[in-house]
């Protein structure tokens, strides 16, 4: 036990500060922490009677996300993603990876429709015009031969 009084009145008066400055850290934190439930119950996150925020229009490209195989020759499309703008994110595979230099979805009276184009080894600038059956879920249309200036009709079917 510590008997020199100036030192007692140094550890009390240490201490008092300390105890001070965590009161104001506490007191700043409880200031700050109300400031953001004031600002997040005023803009409606906190009321249960709020009216919940809409969900984002679906695409009306969802249908075409998925794994396309065309039945005559195993070949692959495979729709990542499509962009609100149309730009499409996709694959193809014969079985390996053939480069996709561009693909574009459009939606036309309630049509969706596809264009690929393929540039790579044996695929010049080949290309897919296709049209979703939503009926049929499949993708129908024609295939552009570019090495063979040919055209074939063709389809693809959801791969399940």
């Amino acid at each position: 036990m510590n008997m020199n009084p100036k030192n007692s009145n140094t550890q009390s008066s240490s201490t008092g500060a300390r105890n001070r400055w965590r009161g104001l850290v506490a007191a700043g934190f409880a200031a700050v922490l109300c400031g953001v439930v004031s600002a997040f119950v005023s803009c409606g996150g906190g009321s249960s009677d709020a009216t919940p925020p809409a969900s984002p229009p679906a695409s009306p490209y969802e249908a075409l996300v998925g794994r396309w195989v065309r039945p005559d020759g195993g070949y692959v499309l495979a729709i990542n993603r499509v962009q609100p703008d149309g730009t499409v994110e996709a694959g193809y595979f014969n079985p390996n990876p053939i480069r996709v230099a561009r693909a574009r979805a459009s939606s036309d009276g309630g049509k969706l429709e596809l264009f690929v184009e393929l540039r790579d080894a044996g695929y010049p600038g080949c290309t897919y015009k296709l049209t979703y059956d939503q009926a049929a879920k499949k993708l129908t249309g024609v295939y552009f031969q570019a090495a063979q200036q040919e055209s074939y009709n063709i389809f693809f079917a959801r791969e399940e």
